[in-house]
């Protein structure tokens, strides 16, 4: 496992690239073979998702250590109780309401954005459902990311990318089913 935190550390932003890149794209065919259908798009769409999951996984990146910063800095202010910072599980609940309420609708936005020029398609029919796993999914999941030390929190997140895409399969399946 020292391979791995070695990669992270010295490949900050590759790695979460890569991770994202890879995992992400998993979760989408996953979740598609889950709801009983085919992943739909050419090779070249797929691609283009990887390398969208990959730019994902930089912003992911990004957003993760700037909400740390800001966190320390809400309570260096008064904004928040010294506690958020100082007691472990409450720092990464902190963290994931933070990350989740402001960078998380705007992730889902530029995501469905992207998704829409690769298929060539537009609207965003459906992006209610995907606000709402802020709160009942990513939430929870990123709360435990930041309750890990650094190096795994941006393998785990990308894995919770798999998890969401199979569960959300399964949700439209069911919904396909009961219809």
């Amino acid at each position: 496992m020292q391979w791995y935190v070695t990669w992270v550390t010295e490949n900050l932003l590759l790695s979460a690239f890569i991770q994202f890149a890879l995992l992400g794209t998993a979760g989408e065919v996953l979740g598609a073979f889950a709801s009983r259908r085919r992943p739909s798009g050419s090779p070249v769409q797929w691609l283009a998702k990887a390398v969208v999951w990959g730019c994902l996984g930089v912003l992911v990146k990004t957003s993760f250590t700037g909400f740390k910063g800001f966190l320390a800095a809400l309570v260096e202010h008064g904004f928040l109780p010294a506690a958020c910072e100082e007691v472990p599980l409450l720092r990464a609940f902190c963290l994931s309401a933070l990350t989740n309420s402001m960078f998380g609708p705007l992730l889902m936005f530029l995501h469905r954005s992207t998704d829409n020029l690769i298929a060539r398609a537009s609207g965003y029919r459906g992006i209610d459902k995907s606000l709402t796993t802020l709160a009942w999914f990513w939430l929870p999941a990123h709360t435990v990311t930041f309750a890990l030390p650094l190096p795994f929190q941006m393998g785990l997140a990308a894995l919770w990318s798999v998890a969401l895409g199979i569960i959300m399969g399964f949700t439209k399946r069911s919904a396909k089913e009961a219809a």
